[in-house]
């Protein structure tokens, strides 16, 4: 069951990134969440937000060789990702999102991204 409920937070993680939809984080990012963002810089949730809402850079965001693992209350995610650059050439990149379940609920606590 918690397989079936990470799978589509995943999926809906990875589309809202390419919609810019912060209101879906906003619903599911922990309060002391934090990203490693691919130039290495780190950023609270709020900062997060702000560059969900102004775009990514990247159109086309799609999410491959997902692997979930979960133990206990925390689960990890890791994938390769495919995307368009601004450019228009296409890209590829990595990452791993953290989960944990806080009462009853599972929110991201922490991401990594990278790009080649």
């Amino acid at each position: 069951m918690d397989n079936t409920i990470l799978e589509k937070l995943n999926h809906d993680y990875v589309r809202s990134v390419d919609e810019r939809d912060t209101g879906w984080f906003e619903q599911h990012l922990a309060a002391d969440f934090m990203n490693t963002n691919p130039d290495g810089n780190l950023v609270d949730r709020a900062a997060f937000l702000k560059q969900i809402g102004a775009g990514a850079g990247v159109t086309g965001l799609r999410a491959h060789d997902v692997l979930i693992r979960v133990n206990g209350d925390l689960a990890i995610i890791h994938a390769r990702t495919t995307y368009l650059r601004a450019d228009g050439k296409p890209g590829n990149g990595r990452y791993t999102d953290i989960w944990s379940r806080r009462n009853g609920r599972w929110l991201c606590v922490a991401a990594h991204v990278s790009r080649g």
